[in-house]
């Protein structure tokens, strides 16, 4: 379908606008559209373009329209077409991005455009797993274990082999030097959600059972974890 096809029917659709809203509002906005049927709807309003919900809820069966009506605010019609069991469930959404809007509503859209470039352009070669290790790397290296952690539950979410991982801390205990790697990352969260891991696939647990241990363990509820 196209947007033409349902636009009349924008008109009945429940209106969330988000603009100023501090911390992840994204989980109780997922949980509303997951409950809806198809022929339903919802607008949401925003100071800049939502793009980190476009990929989310097309997986859940929904198409969606964005229109600019002013400088700082967009609206966002979704639609849903079919109910169907998301493909990608992509775990730890940028929610901090919104953080910039309390300092200036264009650095907030520039933070969005960043991120989606940096994530989402088709023009990037490595493949996104291995983009995550970096990036897990680069957050271990300046300090940063939350980020680093969503990292490595992201990439094994989107199907890493836990090998992977073992050479990921092989390196980091080469470069950072095996005292760092003890004092520092070993009592982390990091290598707990590592640990995890390892520890589920010895007992033979299936990988669908330890992509939900780590979403419960390691995700927005876990305050070493959760970015406001």
């Amino acid at each position: 379908m196209s947007y033409m096809d349902w636009k009349d029917k924008t008109k009945e659709f429940k209106k969330m606008d988000v603009r100023g809203i501090q911390g992840n509002f994204f989980p109780g906005l997922k949980k509303q559209a997951s409950g809806m049927n198809v022929g339903d709807g919802f607008e949401v309003i925003q100071s800049f373009d939502p793009i980190p919900l476009y990929e989310v809820m097309e997986g859940l069966g929904f198409e969606h329209h964005t229109e600019q009506v002013a400088e700082h605010e967009y609206h966002a019609w979704f639609y849903r077409v079919e109910v169907k069991r998301e493909e990608k469930d992509i775990p730890m959404r940028p929610a901090a991005l919104t953080n910039m809007l309390l300092i200036d509503e264009e650095l907030g859209q520039v933070a969005v455009s960043f991120w989606d470039l940096t994530w989402n352009d088709s023009k990037r070669h490595l493949p996104y797993e291995i983009r995550l290790l970096l990036s897990l790397t680069n957050a271990v290296g300046a300090g940063r274990m939350r980020q680093a952690t969503r990292e490595l539950v992201k990439a094994y979410i989107h199907g890493l082999d836990s090998a992977a991982l073992d050479d990921v801390f092989e390196l980091l205990a080469w470069n950072q030097g095996i005292g760092y790697f003890s004092s520092e990352i070993g009592p982390s969260t990091l290598f707990a959600a590592y640990k995890t891991i390892k520890h589920m696939e010895k007992q033979g647990k299936e990988r669908s059972e330890i992509c939900e241990m780590l979403k419960e363990k390691f995700g927005e509820k876990n305050p070493d974890v959760r970015v406001k």
